[in-house]
């Protein structure tokens, strides 16, 4: 699989049609979708786009890296909070009740006062 910088190396060289040194917009939508398997939003590729200086033409390679370990980084933040949602859901509904959060923990911290459960509730 390798690190995340190899693997975005293989992407941006793989994307950037025609060896131009960097990735425009169709480019760099296609590598997303390599490393990632989703599309962006067009309001999020519209905000990376703008974020390119003219001279550029299009996102170096450190900017592509950069981006990308990012986008890295809020899906792993992203997973673990599913993940964490998750086991507090016991009945699956997709959603929390008090009681279940109460429920959650009471079974991890059963010594934590309620008045704390109810605060980290709000």
């Amino acid at each position: 699989m390798g690190s995340l910088r190899e693997r975005c190396a293989r992407a941006f060289d793989a994307c950037d049609e025609g060896n131009k040194g960097y990735l425009n917009r169709e480019d760099f939508e296609v590598a997303v979708v390599m490393l990632f398997g989703y599309e962006l939003s067009e309001v999020e590729v519209d905000s990376i786009m703008s974020s390119v200086r003219p001279e550029n033409s299009g996102i170096l390679f450190e900017k592509f890296l950069n981006l990308m370990s990012a986008k890295k980084s809020a899906q792993l933040h992203s997973d673990e909070t599913r993940e964490i949602f998750t086991a507090f859901d016991m009945q699956d509904r997709g959603f929390l009740t008090f009681e279940d959060f109460k429920k959650t923990f009471n079974s991890i911290l059963p010594k934590l006062s309620e008045r704390i459960i109810i605060e980290a509730f709000r």
